[in-house]
């Protein structure tokens, strides 16, 4: 029988990673938990930069978006997934999918513009550092996170009209734990080269650009710091641009590797591991390469825990 055409299909089935029934609960553990050191580090980093008056600085302005982002990101995807592993579902319905697709662009395209602005941000301070607080001053920060927000709802939203566009067969399967662009675009049964053109000009304009403009920055880093004549000084300069630079190869390194693994085998492990590392892994480590190695930070929690207490 030929698959039924649909503009509108009443669900969605998300495969996840296991049939095995004995596998479910230690997926449902293992997800469940680094959901929930995701949201409780990323939070704490949050209050604690509120509540301490000596980091409302740019950097730690920064820093809380990028903790809130890495919040929402996974929330995207986890909770839902933890839902239809509890209740034995994979269905999602068709305006949850759209939805959660919205979200997860949106936050995805944050997390990379955000980590360009940090980018921006050190090249000022290091480079600039004589007319750092004229440049770095607290209106260009709000702007520089409201663009952010505004490119990537505007972004999101084209996606979603785009994709709100397409038939679909019916009883659709996306070997993913969530909806995932090129997953639901791959799955219609109607032309997409307008989706798969946005997708291509998204990934140029808003992943290469920012990568572009990250090089960039620390390329003039690096040859500032190698101007500086002490050793102490070199190391010192060096050193706070340690952890950004972890958390952007994290970023970009599983960000490549889902793009490529999809890209030879859509519904393998590899890519399935690859997968959870760009949504669920990255959000939870981001805190512990970049706050709580600073002594600043670790000073501001203990501050938040021992008032809290």
């Amino acid at each position: 029988m030929e698959p039924r055409n649909e503009t509108r299909p009443p669900e969605f089935l998300l495969l996840g990673f296991s049939e095995d029934p004995a596998l479910k609960p230690l997926i449902f553990g293992l997800f469940l938990s680094m959901y929930l050191v995701t949201v409780a580090v990323n939070l704490l980093i949050i209050l604690a930069i509120l509540s301490d008056p000596h980091l409302h600085t740019p950097m730690y302005f920064f820093l809380s978006n990028l903790s809130l982002m890495d919040i929402c990101f996974t929330s995207t995807t986890v909770p839902k997934m933890l839902v239809n592993i509890q209740t034995q579902s994979k269905a999602i319905s068709y305006a949850g999918c759209i939805t959660q697709m919205y979200f997860f662009i949106l936050f995805a395209g944050l997390d990379d513009l955000l980590l360009a602005v940090m980018a921006y941000y050190r090249f000022v301070a290091i480079c600039h550092h004589l007319h750092y607080t004229v440049i770095m001053n607290p209106r260009l920060c709000v702007q520089l996170v409201l663009v952010s927000w505004v490119i990537n709802a505007l972004t999101a939203l084209s996606h979603s009209l785009l994709v709100l566009r397409l038939s679909f067969c019916a009883n659709l399967e996306i070997p993913q734990f969530f909806c995932e662009l090129s997953q639901v675009i791959h799955s219609a049964c109607s032309d997409t080269f307008l989706n798969d053109m946005m997708t291509f000009c998204t990934a140029v304009l808003l992943g290469g650009g920012p990568l572009a403009g990250i090089l960039y920055s620390y390329s003039k880093i690096i040859s500032s710091i190698c101007a500086i004549s002490s050793a102490q000084g070199k190391y010192k300069a060096f050193s706070t641009c340690a952890s950004h630079l972890s958390i952007v190869s994290l970023f970009y390194g599983t960000s490549i590797g889902v793009y490529l693994s999809a890209r030879s085998a859509p519904s393998s492990v590899s890519t399935a591991m690859a997968t959870v590392m760009y949504t669920v892994v990255t959000p939870m480590l981001n805190p512990f390469f970049y706050s709580l190695r600073n002594t600043d930070m670790k000073r501001a929690l203990e501050k938040l825990l021992v008032h809290e207490l």
